[in-house]
């Protein structure tokens, strides 16, 4: 019995030390983001739209615009990400831009058919951002459009980005009401 417990002790230590562990460098982890405003511009006009959470996750319930739209329209869509848990507010864009290499946003709408998004900004490896873009609306109709912001840093010292939402973790996931008229 001791000869077994040791053997499979032994065992489960050769194992264990021969897996590799995913290493995301520290410096790297999620920042606290309260806000999102998403600045839609037409016609010289701006509109913005917005969620927020102050207190974060969990306590009160977050704001939620909906966002409202004309049909067959061209907008530029912007971003800005803000942390208001602090006073002054952080504003988290900044950061975002200096590390676009790690960021994405990533618009979802549903029915797919409401709006089309194309990205208007690139990082320095020629991958989408999304802090800058268009979106086209179809015809009248209402859904939702997901907003993520993906979180894509470097794992074991390589670039995770790849120009899809697969690699990473969500800093912003918030689904807001869309209503095209």
């Amino acid at each position: 019995m001791f000869k077994k417990l040791i053997s499979t002790g032994f065992l489960f230590g050769i194992l264990a030390s021969s897996c590799t562990k995913t290493s995301v460098d520290i410096h790297e982890e999620n920042e606290l983001i309260t806000t999102v405003k998403l600045q839609f511009s037409a016609d010289g006009k701006t509109e913005t739209f917005s969620y927020s959470d102050k207190d974060g996750d969990g306590g009160m319930t977050p704001k939620i615009d909906d966002i409202v739209l004309e049909a067959n329209k061209k907008y530029v869509v912007s971003v800005q990400v803000l942390d208001e848990s602090k006073t002054p507010a952080e504003d988290i864009t900044q950061d975002i831009t200096e590390n676009k290499e790690e960021h994405l946003f990533v618009f979802t709408p549903s029915p797919a058919s409401l709006i089309t998004y194309t990205y208007g900004d690139k990082d320095k490896n020629g991958f989408p951002v999304g802090l800058l873009g268009n979106i086209t609306t179809n015809s009248v109709g209402v859904g939702k459009v997901k907003v993520q912001l993906r979180h894509q840093p470097l794992v074991n010292g390589k670039i995770s980005k790849d120009g899809t939402a697969n690699p990473g973790s969500d800093d912003v996931n918030i689904e807001f009401n869309l209503l095209v008229k």
